[in-house]
């Protein structure tokens, strides 16, 4: 059997701008994929493009393929009716700001309850908010059925992550794609989002594309890391070997940038490699 995920010779371009320059990814089963770069490396482009979310002003060019029950499918070659039968239910997305990703004038439980009511035309009303409720708990929420209707400005930014968590999670995709999930979060909040992620991954058995610029973060959860810059993937392999023994100038040269307890706080952190 193949890749989950297989990502080939993939193009993204916006007008005369390339974002994307012909990477190849692959996710496995049960697999968490790092996906590592500074800002404006192309990480959440290919991430959008995945799920088919970059818009009309995106030229998007090579395969996405995903492993079905009745084969592969390539994503890019999907109508928009098929996509939204892909979207959500096979593969979900942890958007990366948890406050402007949900609704400010919709409770958080109709919002969950939509993610199940959208891919299940079967389930009465009150099993749908009785499914959101039960997704609410599995990722940790107190109070979860008291706090259904309560609004998204009335929760922490954890809290909130918390929402978007169990929005993904509801209707039990084989991957989820987390873009910066914990980059608005304080290091405290943020532990506690990688231990919720994990114990998640163990659960349901979830293979995750975990797309950061932390290096710390994606150490701490992924079994793969892949690296990006300007478009391209200039290295790829296990995590811990990456970490400790990189070849690449570019990887080397994040590594230095993060500070540590060794770090001389009397001197500069290293600059990234351009």
């Amino acid at each position: 059997m193949g890749a989950l995920l297989d990502i080939r010779n993939l193009h993204i371009r916006f007008g005369a701008a390339e974002a994307v320059r012909g990477i190849d990814l692959h996710v496995d089963a049960g697999e968490v994929l790092g996906l590592v770069g500074e800002s404006g490396s192309g990480k959440s482009a290919t991430s959008l493009a995945i799920l088919g979310l970059l818009g009309r002003a995106a030229k998007v060019d090579g395969q996405i393929l995903w492993q079905q029950a009745n084969g592969t499918t390539d994503l890019l070659r999907l109508t928009n009716q098929e996509m939204r039968q892909v979207r959500g239910r096979e593969i979900a997305m942890i958007f990366q700001e948890p406050m402007t990703a949900l609704n400010p004038v919709m409770s958080i439980g109709r919002q969950v309850a939509e993610c199940a009511a959208a891919h299940t035309n079967s389930l009465t009303g009150g099993e749908v908010k009785r499914r959101a409720i039960a997704a609410l708990k599995s990722v940790g929420l107190a109070d979860a059925a008291r706090r259904y209707g309560d609004y998204p400005h009335q929760f922490s930014g954890g809290q909130r992550q918390r929402i978007l968590i169990a929005m993904a999670l509801i209707n039990r995709p084989r991957l989820l794609i987390a873009d910066e999930p914990t980059t608005a979060l304080d290091v405290t909040v943020q532990a506690q989002i990688l231990d919720l992620l994990r114990e998640l991954r163990r659960e349901y058995g979830l293979a995750m594309l975990f797309v950061s610029h932390d290096l710390a973060v994606v150490g701490d959860v992924a079994d793969r890391v892949a690296v990006m810059r300007n478009g391209e993937i200039v290295e790829t392999g296990p995590c811990m070997e990456l970490l400790q023994r990189p070849h690449h100038a570019y990887t080397q040269s994040l590594l230095a940038a993060v500070p540590t307890l060794r770090t001389d706080r009397e001197k500069p952190l290293a600059m990234v490699a351009k």
